[in-house]
């Protein structure tokens, strides 16, 4: 269960970050506010899932999700580029992902 609720909270983390990229700075309303309730829903569901597994798994892993998505909704909803450079990072990340998920007990 602490698995699944790390990966929403996730998956949470894309949602407030691309609500913030469309909230200009906090200046427009509806952004700013699904931003501040997906940050608290994301946070809460971190915590949570914080209670059994380790900080440094959760938190890589929950930091590494919100970047991957990120990147990934940069690339195919704000028309951000998709350099060689910047999929090898992404790629780097989901490798360490990987890695941290298989040395967690």
């Amino acid at each position: 269960m602490a698995w699944i609720t790390l990966i929403l909270a996730g998956l949470f983390e894309i949602i407030w970050a691309y609500s913030m990229k469309m909230s200009e700075g906090f200046s427009k309303l509806t952004p700013s506010i699904i931003t501040i309730i997906f940050m608290i829903l994301s946070f809460g569901l971190l915590a949570y899932a914080m209670r059994t597994l380790p900080l440094g798994t959760a938190y890589t892993i929950w930091t590494g999700i919100g970047a991957v998505g990120s990147f990934l909704v940069g690339i195919m909803v704000l028309g951000e580029p998709a350099t060689a450079m910047r999929m090898l990072a992404a790629v780097l990340i989901i490798s360490g992902l990987v890695l941290m998920k298989l040395s967690s007990t």
